[in-house]
């Protein structure tokens, strides 16, 4: 199961309208759609992950996010939701505001760079980790913003953004008394809920 997923269907509002951003096969809406009768989109840009989307019965929209989000009206969402993609796109900042400017909330969720096994690796052996969470070397990672649970709450406050919910979890996807503590230096995944 999805580190993510309990966490994201207890957010989502049973009947909301979604958008989920780098929906990848389309599992989280089809999730969501039998869990929580959710009704909405996916974008995704990769073509296998787009016929895995149309087999789920999950509607999904050919896009780049980095092209930006322009196609959608103001608040034409309840939830737009981004998960483990933030780190994957070229400006994340403002994808962020897009996300704010089309959704009434927003759920994101990203590997925590900040974790103390990145941080004993880069030190003790001086190259990037390769692990189940983060599975990419340097050269082939899709990850180009490396990102912490501290960097994504600094962009929040700089961008007057409001932290609904702040969940972090540990390797073995649970939250405990490390991760509520010391959220940036245990926690491997980060999920945020944010609005305006």
């Amino acid at each position: 199961m999805r580190v993510d997923l309990p966490i994201i269907r207890d957010w989502i509002r049973p009947g909301a309208h979604v958008l989920d951003l780098g929906c990848g096969d389309g599992s989280l809406l089809a999730e969501l759609a039998a869990a929580r009768a959710v009704s909405g989109y996916g974008l995704e840009i990769d073509p296998i992950r787009i016929s895995l989307c149309l087999e789920r019965g999950v509607n999904v929209i050919e896009q780049d996010l980095d092209r930006g989000l322009g196609n959608f009206g103001d608040a034409s969402f309840d939830t737009v939701i981004m998960t483990q993609t933030l780190q994957a796109v070229r400006f994340p900042h403002l994808v962020l505001d897009e996300m704010l400017r089309i959704g009434r909330e927003c759920i994101i969720t990203f590997p925590n760079f900040g974790n103390w096994r990145c941080r004993l690796h880069l030190a003790g052996l001086g190259r990037m980790p390769v692990s189940r969470f983060m599975p990419y070397t340097w050269y082939d990672t899709p990850n180009i913003h490396f990102c912490t649970v501290f960097d994504f709450e600094a962009l929040c406050r700089a961008k007057n953004i409001h932290i609904i919910n702040r969940v972090v979890v540990d390797t073995q996807s649970r939250v405990t008394l490390a991760t509520r503590a010391l959220p940036n230096l245990f926690g491997a995944t980060a999920i945020f809920r944010v609005t305006r």
